[in-house]
Parts: C-alpha cells; structure tokens; sequence
C-alpha cells in the first residue's frame, strides 16, 4: 500500500477496461476514485457508482459523473466535480475510446472524425484540464491508454491506429513539458483484450488474432489495471514518456 492517499479520474471507467483499473487504483492506493462516462446502466451515476464502491467494499469513495470526453468543457466539468468532491486530483487516467472499424476506401469522414475526437481529442482534453491542479500540488500521474495499433497498424483500423499512433505522441510530449512539475505521463498500450469491443469476434477470428500472440491466449482487463496501477504508484517515480506494451509478447 502506498503511504499517499490518491485520488483519481478514469475517463470511460463504468465497465471494461476502465472499470477494472478505477477498482484496481481504488484497492491499492486510492482514497477516492471518480470515473466519468456518456452513459451508464439505467443512466443514474450516483447508483452506479455506489453499486461500484459497494463491491470494492475497502471504504474508497466512488463517484460517478456523466461527461462526453470529446468535449473540452465537459472535460473542465469533470476535473471541477472532483476537485469539489475529493478534494483534487493525483491521478488521470485517460481511457474513453471507441472503434469504427472499416477499410478507408469505405470509411466515412463522420466515422474517421468521430474516433479522432474520442480517442485522442480527449486525451487532449483531460490532460489540459487536470494538469492546473496537479501543476499547482507539484504531483501527479497520467497514463493514456494507447493500443498496439498505435504501434504497428491494423488494416481496417486507419482511423483507431491514427488516434492511438496520437496518444503515444501526445504522452512523450507532456512528459517532457510537465516533468519539471513532478508529473509523470505514461501511455500503456494493450493487446487483444477480452472486453466488449472483442467480444464481437467470432472464434476463427479470434483464434487468427492469436497466431501472432506469443503467449497463445487473450489479455483480460486486469491486466491492464495492475499495469496502469504500476505507473501510478511511487514504484514508477522515475518512469515517464513511456510506452509500456501488455500485449502477450505481439509487438516486441
């Protein structure tokens, strides 16, 4: 356990990936956790957050709040409900991503843009907005969830391969112009992970996907939670601008 009690912010953290590292964090080191999202389970953020800190069941706090992450000021909305809420903000988390996957000769410019605007616009836009208050306690953690697409590229993917591609641009760039701040930013860039955006696969896709796993099986959420916890704990002081793959050994 870290002697610092944290707080932190994961954008898209109702379900998936997300969710798995806001319960990670809030089991490490966290005194209170805030996920913000488009839309929830019967749309009531106060009952899903209180459905999430009942089954971490440690006395974290959990707050929910409703917020497009392509939006700036929604953006701005969020880091101000937390600082209100917990107090501030330590750790960043920036997660909200969707696919619309399709051939450029058939993509759409509303669909490229659309990818563009949630992956890496939010990015963008959460980064801007946490950094005042971390800037002026000298502390935080940021890691943007990037992909292996990012990376090496994925046919079909132009537009999901060029927000991730972003992201990782984006994370070597703030790690050198807010390092003097002691923040650190890292990116991870995870694999073919079991979440809803697989779960589409069918099995012969799945198992083509696999050939080029090293390790012969799909990642799971928590995976990507103990990594992104990683980052955030004082175990990775002195790690940043970095890109930490957690892939089963597909990009090396």
């Amino acid at each position: 356990m870290e002697e610092r009690k944290l707080r932190a912010i994961i954008t898209g953290g109702s379900r998936g990936i997300g969710k798995a590292i806001l319960v990670e964090l809030a089991k490490r080191n966290c005194i209170s956790v805030m996920f913000s999202d488009v839309a929830v389970e019967g749309d009531d953020f106060n009952a899903h957050a209180k459905k999430i800190e009942d089954e971490i069941g440690n006395g974290t706090k959990v707050y929910g709040f409703k917020a497009d992450a392509s939006k700036f000021d929604e953006a701005e909305a969020t880091i101000a409900e937390a600082v209100e809420k917990m107090g501030g903000v330590d750790i960043m988390i920036n997660n909200a991503g969707i696919t619309r996957d399709n051939l450029l000769m058939r993509m759409t410019e509303a669909d490229f843009d659309l990818v563009i605007n949630i992956n890496l616009k939010s990015v963008f836009n959460y980064t801007k907005a946490a950094m005042r208050p971390m800037m002026k306690q000298r502390y935080g953690k940021i890691v943007n969830i990037a992909s292996v697409v990012g990376l090496m590229g994925n046919a079909g993917q132009a537009n999901y391969s060029a927000s991730k591609a972003g992201v990782i641009g984006f994370t070597k760039t703030m790690a050198r112009e807010l390092s003097s701040r002691n923040i650190n930013v890292n990116a991870i860039a995870p694999g073919f992970i079991e979440t809803d955006m697989t779960s589409k696969l069918n099995d012969n896709q799945k198992e083509a996907l696999l050939t080029n796993v090293p390790l012969k099986r799909m990642g799971q959420p928590e995976d990507i939670a103990k990594a992104v916890a990683f980052l955030c704990s004082s175990d990775a002081d002195y790690i940043t601008g970095q890109v930490l793959t957690v892939d089963g050994g597909m990009v090396m």
